[in-house]
Parts: C-alpha cells; sequence; structure tokens
C-alpha cells in the first residue's frame, strides 16, 4: 500500500496561508511566476514552455496564447502527459525551433538540472524574438535546505527516497540536480554574456518547504527572519532579449 507523503500538498497550502497572513502581501513563488508571466502574455504571444515535464509551467493559461508548446528530454514525462498543450522530446542546447520563433519562453524547476546552461541560455535566446522574455522559476543555490539537497545528490537513491517520502513525488520524476545556474550572480553573468537584459530577478522566501508540523513550520519562518534576503529558496527571473 501506498504511504502518504510526510508533507502533503493540503499540508503546504494551509502552512502558506498562515504565512501569507503573518506576512501581508506575501505571495508564493508559483503566485509571482503566474503574475509575471501574465505581464507579458498576450493573445498574439508564441510561447514554449521548456522542461514541461508532465505538467509544465503555463499548464492554466496556454490556451490565451497564440501559440503555446512545450519541449522535454524526457520521453517517460511527456507520455504520461494528458490531452492539452502540444509538446515534444527535445533538450535545451539544441530547441528544435527557428531563430525569433517565440515572444516568451517560461522555465519551472528546470535551471537546477541544467549540465550546460550557459549554452541553453543561449539557446534560448536564438529562439526568442527581439524584447522577448525569458521567465524562470528555480532554486536558490544558496539556501541552506539547497544545499542539503545538493549533500543528498552524492546518494541519489536516497535523495530520490527522501523526495517520494516526503513530497509524495515518484521517484521517476526525481532528476539529478546540478546547480550551475543557481545564484543572482551567476544567472546575471549568463544574462550578460548571451544577450539578456535582466528585467527582474527575486530572492524570494517560504517556509513551508519543510513544514512537517506546525512547531518546524514555526522554526522555519524564525530562519526566515534571520537568514540574509539573498538567502531565500527560490530565485524567480524576468530576462528580456535585447533588441
Amino acid at each position: 500500500m501506498a504511504r502518504s507523503p510526510l508533507l502533503p500538498y493540503a499540508a503546504q497550502t494551509t502552512f502558506r496561508d498562515q504565512y501569507r497572513a503573518a506576512r501581508p502581501g506575501w505571495m508564493s513563488s508559483g503566485d509571482q511566476f503566474d503574475f509575471v508571466v501574465r505581464k507579458h502574455l498576450t493573445s498574439e504571444s508564441a510561447v514554449l514552455d521548456l522542461g514541461c515535464g508532465r505538467t509544465g509551467g503555463i499548464e492554466r493559461f496556454w490556451r490565451e496564447a497564440r501559440v503555446a508548446v512545450g519541449v522535454d528530454s524526457d520521453l517517460g514525462s511527456l507520455a504520461a502527459r494528458g490531452q492539452g498543450m502540444p509538446v515534444m522530446q527535445g533538450g535545451g542546447e539544441h530547441l528544435p525551433f527557428a531563430d525569433a520563433s517565440f515572444h516568451m519562453v517560461v522555465s519551472v524547476w528546470v535551471l537546477e538540472h541544467l549540465e550546460n546552461p550557459d549554452n541553453v541560455f543561449a539557446e534560448i535566446a536564438r529562439v526568442l524574438k527581439p524584447g522577448g522574455h525569458f521567465i524562470f522559476l528555480t532554486p536558490n543555490a544558496l539556501n541552506p535546505l539547497v544545499l542539503g539537497n545538493r549533500v543528498g545528490q552524492l546518494a541519489p537513491w536516497l535523495q530520490k527516497q527522501l523526495v517520494s517520502n516526503v513530497y509524495g513525488r515518484d521517484g521517476a520524476d526525481t532528476f539529478a540536480v546540478r546547480y550551475r545556474a543557481n545564484t543572482s550572480s551567476r544567472i546575471r553573468e549568463m544574462a550578460a554574456a548571451t544577450g539578456f537584459d535582466v528585467a527582474e530577478l527575486k530572492v524570494m522566501a517560504d517556509p513551508t518547504y519543510v513544514a512537517f508540523n506546525a512547531l518546524l513550520f514555526k522554526a522555519a519562518m524564525l530562519s526566515d527572519r534571520v537568514l540574509p534576503a539573498g538567502f531565500g529558496v527560490h530565485l524567480l527571473g524576468d530576462l528580456q532579449k535585447r533588441q
């Protein structure tokens, strides 16, 4: 019989509501990502979801674009998708699209897995139209929780088991992480080298990722107060291709 995750989605949602009440104006990383995407999305937009997986970053609003397509290197993830947004297999270093094909490229929980992020950034710039936006959400490698996950990579089998037990995620959906594009300074460096201006780059806090119970949630909120602002758990970026 399948075991219930230690931190089910419903529990995370409850703790996020509590955190929102304690921090007026706070928005979850997902809500902030949606907000940034919607700032640029129009009925004429052509949008690419890079690393769309089983459920991509624009599932809620891809129908609002003129064209939307997802690409992912993992065929198993694509095969598990239901009907909806068109998808194809492909990798970020060699995107199967012509130059200047898209107004927007989005990527959620993908940058941390990239082996050669400089090449991927350059390829994203190639398929974007001048003035187009690359919007992403990814972990911040400076956060202590993320540092712990990096240590966990020394024993991949253990990391897969922990992710399954804690979040209820299938082991097949747990991929190796490298964190080669996961600090603000590194992102700014790659953006400058590949023809992007940084329209927005935010470090965001969210203590619910270790909130297995109320006590740990309070401890995480306390650590959130103590840690410097640049050590939040997530990075949200909006890079604009130069005209």
